[in-house]
């Protein structure tokens, strides 16, 4: 376990959401004159009154890009790189000093001065590479930029310079490790910065049990760093220069502490001002304070994707649609459940709330999702707090 940071790491909650709510109105103020901008200044007078401006999601951030290429319009400065994403999304990125803002996360991994990072994410279009490089130059560390492949020859990059720490994939490390083996060549890496898929449970231990402490972090090629552990039972901690909400998928209502939601980010990055953008990852706040003397919020890290659209009889039903019918009957919350009957397609909308009309919720769910279904009442609460509106029970393999 590290030291904080910086001081931005232990600041008390309140002086943490006057930053914030600062931070915000001065993005806000960089927007509310580009085309199409519907946010104004005077919106926020409080960090809370954020849930009332709109999210932004990657489907309509595409629709910008396509029509005012490469950024949709949207303000940037500062940039020296532009990346592209599959989608195609474009990503800008800058020079300034770690300006995705990784060395946060590669000094909780115990990365700095005096380390060798061999980087094996990607430099080709994708920003990956830029991020980790950016922010181990942030702690003093030198960098192999070794991006992705040709295992043989990280192995012998990795021995002859000497390299303590790795960044990459959580899997790619393993396979570097046994093809050194296979080699009969010895690594000296005791670090790893982790990112981009699933760190496994025995896939960490068997780190650990090479002498390898792992960290992952959580960050996306838009927003850069939005969360990362400090040590494997602490969760994920949110970084400093966002503001983290966790959403109903479709809508930008927040959820009750501990519910699991979209992870929906607000970057402070001046030179790329992205406002509630919805990630579409799945996760939940946890409660407390981590154990290392970090003080903002911690989330518990990936726990699926937001994005549940699902075919059910022909038709694509999707999260929007289920938060268009809970506002437009009153309800407290739905879930819609697509299964099967033989060959054929059923569809099942949970309802819950009271003094509700079934009828009233049929003839909704026929204009809004354009099919008919079973509706089901229950009693408020009872539905599960697990992020899924739309819940795909249907199995092909059977």
């Amino acid at each position: 376990m590290t030291a904080p940071y910086d001081d931005l790491e232990t600041r008390d909650a309140k002086t943490r959401a006057t930053a914030q709510l600062a931070g915000l109105r001065e993005q806000i103020a960089r927007v509310e004159d580009s085309p199409g901008s519907c946010l104004a200044g005077g919106q926020v007078v409080q960090l809370g009154d954020l849930t009332r401006l709109p999210v932004l999601r990657k489907s309509q951030l595409l629709e910008w890009q396509r029509a005012d290429p490469p950024f949709g319009g949207i303000p940037v400065r500062n940039i020296s790189h532009i990346f592209q994403s599959p989608g195609p999304i474009y990503e800008p990125g800058g020079n300034g000093h770690d300006w995705w803002r990784f060395g946060r996360f590669l000094h909780a991994c115990g990365i700095g001065d005096g380390d060798v990072v061999q980087n094996c994410f990607g430099y080709h279009l994708t920003p990956a590479g830029a991020m980790f490089e950016s922010g181990a130059r942030a702690v003093g560390a030198t960098v192999v930029p070794a991006g992705t492949g040709q295992t043989e020859l990280q192995v012998q990059a990795a021995a002859a310079a000497g390299v303590t720490a790795y960044a990459g994939t959580p899997d790619y490390l393993k396979v570097i490790l046994e093809k050194a083996d296979e080699m009969g060549v010895a690594l000296a890496i005791t670090k790893a910065a982790v990112s981009g898929g699933a760190l496994f449970p025995q896939l960490r231990q068997f780190y650990t049990d090479r002498g390898i402490a792992c960290l992952q972090c959580y960050a996306t090629a838009d927003l850069g760093l939005i969360a990362y552990e400090t040590t494997p039972e602490s969760g994920m901690i949110v970084d400093e220069g966002v503001i983290l909400e966790i959403c109903t998928p479709g809508t930008g209502d927040p959820v009750a502490d501990g519910e699991v939601g979209e992870v929906t980010v607000t970057t402070l990055n001046p030179d790329y001002p992205l406002i509630r953008f919805a990630t579409g990852d799945l996760s939940a706040v946890m409660p407390g304070q981590s154990t290392c003397g970090r003080t903002n919020l911690r989330i518990k890290g990936w726990m699926g994707r937001a994005d549940q659209t699902t075919k059910i009889k022909g038709m694509f039903v999707r999260p929007e649609q289920v938060a268009a019918l809970v506002t437009r009957t009153g309800a407290g919350r739905a879930r819609v459940i697509a299964d099967r009957q033989g060959d054929a397609d059923t569809m099942t909308v949970q309802v819950e709330g009271t003094e509700l009309d079934v009828d009233a919720l049929s003839a909704a769910v026929r204009d809004i999702l354009k099919l008919r279904g079973d509706v089901t009442l229950h009693d408020p609460g009872t539905l599960p707090r697990d992020g899924k509106v739309i819940e795909d029970r249907r199995r092909y393999d059977t």
